[in-house]
């Protein structure tokens, strides 16, 4: 969900350190990226829907204390998760963000395509997890409908907002802050939106598979879906204007000016020496073998 964003695991107060993150990130082996997916997004549904099983059983009757203990554990599993699994896939854990990543040129659409199943399988699992570790059935179809005017809206805007986060972070090299950003976002738009922020369509789904406090009944979810791909349309549009893809600069040239004399004339000589043929290479290694 920034890691990456998610995120992309880009963090670091200085652009080398930055570089060489992205590059770790893209030199991950697909399927190891689509693993980290898969098992980030199966724990980030068993800590959502898991506590919301808890804070049922801690709190019964009391609506608003289920809501902070379920937020509190959300955003704290969260934080986790991105960390655990951001410099292996970027932690996007969401369809909405792989696909607005790979819209902007951030991500390969064969990664984002093969990101998408498993962010839904690592969601239904997790809640099937989730229900387990409670002693109910694991797989239980939820029976809570949320599909009124103000939740849509507040879909909209939950997802437009994760988006912001995210990719305001990503963009700006501030990534770094990603995992405490995203967690924070998330627990703050529990209590200023009515859904309660989902603002994850694989998430969404896969809370239909749990009759419990944070889930979802199926016929609410096409609403839902819309509502978080109108989000990040919009979304998208603003991003692009917000925070434009810095150009790169130039490669850093070595300042030779402060060396001593001799350093000098040796680092101009092995600067404008020409690199040994392969024929020439080879007597070398010959004349030391035979030494």
């Amino acid at each position: 969900m920034i890691t990456s964003m998610m995120f992309n695991a880009i963090g670091g107060s200085s652009s080398s350190q930055v570089t060489s993150a992205v590059l770790s990130v893209r030199g991950s082996a697909l399927w190891r990226c689509v693993l980290a997916e898969f098992v980030g997004s199966g724990f980030l549904a068993a800590v959502v829907v898991g506590s919301g099983i808890a804070a049922q059983q801690l709190s019964p009757g009391d609506a608003g204390l289920q809501l902070v203990e379920n937020a509190a554990a959300t955003a704290l599993g969260l934080f986790a998760v991105i960390s655990m699994v951001g410099p292996v896939s970027g932690a996007h854990l969401n369809p909405v963000i792989s696909v607005v990543d790979a819209a902007l040129g951030r991500l390969p659409w064969r990664h984002a395509a093969a990101y998408l199943p498993a962010q839904v399988a690592g969601c239904g699992g997790g809640v099937m997890v989730a229900n387990a570790m409670f002693s109910r059935a694991a797989l239980s179809i939820s029976t809570r409908h949320r599909a009124s005017g103000g939740h849509l809206v507040s879909e909209t805007v939950a997802t437009f907002g994760l988006l912001l986060v995210v990719f305001a972070l990503a963009r700006s090299g501030r990534a770094r802050a990603a995992p405490a950003a995203i967690a924070a976002y998330i627990g703050a738009a529990y209590f200023f939106t009515s859904s309660t922020s989902f603002a994850n369509p694989a998430l969404t789904a896969g809370r239909t598979l749990s009759d419990s406090f944070a889930s979802i009944a199926p016929s609410s979810v096409p609403a839902f879906l819309a509502a978080q791909a109108a989000g990040a349309m919009l979304a998208f549009v603003v991003i692009k204007v917000l925070y434009p893809p810095v150009p790169a600069g130039p490669p850093p040239q070595e300042d030779f000016s402060s060396w001593p004399p001799n350093s000098l004339r040796m680092a101009e000589s092995m600067r404008s020496a020409k690199s040994p043929s392969p024929r020439e290479l080879k007597r070398s290694i010959s004349a030391v073998v035979n030494t």
